[in-house]
């Protein structure tokens, strides 16, 4: 079901200077930013091989990004793994108990659609399942 890793999701509390290190101080590839409404999100992200680095700064202090950073402070949020169809991963995930966030996809950055695994039903790691609209 499950494809490669597409990207790991990485909080930060200031986006303008995240995207410096990764880009000057490491020397990443950036393929600039983009706001997600929806989720109260902005990112940026940095293709790597198969997978890429997405960092993602709250856009509003009731954001799910902001109250991670909160409790946690920044660093890694989540891994995305590829899937064909989130629909249908969502069902079989369901039907062998995991435990789900989103029981119906949502739009993630760049069209994508994503679906989280609540961290209960991992070792406390928060999933996302990521179908991506270029495929």
């Amino acid at each position: 079901m499950f494809k490669k890793i597409d990207h790991l999701g990485i909080a930060v509390e200031d986006l303008a200077a995240a995207v410096e290190l990764f880009r000057d101080t490491l020397g990443l590839e950036y393929a600039g930013e983009e706001t997600v409404a929806d989720q109260k999100v902005r990112t940026a992200f940095f293709p790597l091989g198969e997978s890429s680095v997405e960092l993602l700064e709250a856009t509003d202090p009731d954001s799910p990004i902001a109250k991670y950073i909160e409790k946690k402070g920044p660093g890694i949020h989540h891994i995305a793994l590829r899937v064909d169809d989130v629909a249908k991963a969502i069902e079989v995930l369901l039907g062998k108990g995991v435990r789900m966030i989103d029981t119906v996809p949502r739009v993630g950055a760049h069209g994508a659609k994503i679906a989280f695994i609540h961290p209960k039903s991992t070792p406390g790691i928060l999933v996302e399942i990521c179908q991506r609209g270029d495929e």
